[in-house]
């Protein structure tokens, strides 16, 4: 059977070879980051998505206001039903606050083994908010970025990895090449805070390709490294080297941004069906 997928039916899906996205996430109950913004990336992408929960947290565009971490041993139930039933091609890590979740996801990644693994190392909310605990970067380092294949800190979380603070371009080159030393992933740095541009750094064991990008004239940013990392994970789902696969999904998160949706009263989110 085959059907055609929600972006303007552009493409045609066969519906008996379709791909499935895992999002390892906290939930945002407005919608635009975390599982929420996982799972309407992968829909827009035309793939099967998948959600574990790691966290609920109470938040809006103005901030976060509550979270409450689900424990270790039931985020790995919920991994186990998945990967038992209907095997992802690729997964995303987002929101995981505690050493022992980490502990929990890195031994059921290492058990099942999926293709691909993209890390997004969720540290603070774009409203200031921390959402992991202070104990928790080491463990994260030593278990998820040594299996992962990408890993898409944004520019505070790079400094915070790397030690680094980090003002210009080259600034972001020496932290992706300290990170690189933590993990054999490639190192994607987002280039979204600077204020003359949103070029991001790929980093590649040792090679550099950057990915330019103008800077939107739009404060609605809600979600974007959600969204972002999702969307490379799809893309490597669909079978697209690393290089076209990062910079597509950037393209899709450009886009959308670029649609100018504007909700809420603080930084709002995305219009993650934004046509592919």
């Amino acid at each position: 059977m085959t059907i055609k997928d929600n972006a303007g039916g552009a493409r045609v899906k066969d519906l008996q070879h379709i791909k499935k996205v895992l999002s390892i996430a906290g939930s945002d109950c407005s919608g635009g980051a975390g599982i929420q913004a996982d799972l309407k990336t992968i829909q827009a992408h035309g793939i099967y998505g998948m959600s574990v929960i790691t966290s609920v947290t109470a938040q809006n565009t103005t901030g976060v206001y509550g979270v409450c971490d689900m424990s270790p041993e039931f985020v790995g139930k919920q991994m186990d039903v998945v990967f038992e039933d209907i095997a992802p091609d690729a997964v995303k890590i987002g929101m995981v606050s505690s050493k022992d979740i980490i502990r929990e996801i890195s031994s059921k990644l290492k058990k099942y083994q999926p293709r691909f693994i993209v890390e997004d190392p969720v540290m603070v909310s774009t409203s200031g908010c921390m959402l992991m605990e202070n104990d928790a970067k080491d463990m994260l380092i030593s278990e998820l970025f040594a299996i992962a294949d990408v890993i898409t800190p944004n520019m505070n979380e790079a400094e915070v990895l790397s030690g680094i603070s980090i003002k210009d371009k080259e600034d972001m080159v020496k932290a992706a090449e300290v990170i690189s030393k933590t993990a054999k992933a490639a190192i994607l740095i987002k280039g979204g805070h600077m204020t003359d541009c949103a070029d991001d750094l790929l980093y590649v064991n040792g090679e550099i390709h950057w990915l330019r990008a103008k800077k939107v004239k739009n404060d609605n940013t809600h979600g974007t490294g959600c969204t972002l990392s999702s969307a490379i994970a799809c893309e490597l789902a669909l079978g697209k080297p690393l290089l076209r696969a990062v910079t597509d999904a950037k393209k899709y998160v450009y886009d959308a941004i670029s649609a100018g949706l504007n909700l809420g009263a603080g930084s709002g989110p995305l219009w993650h069906q934004f046509p592919i």
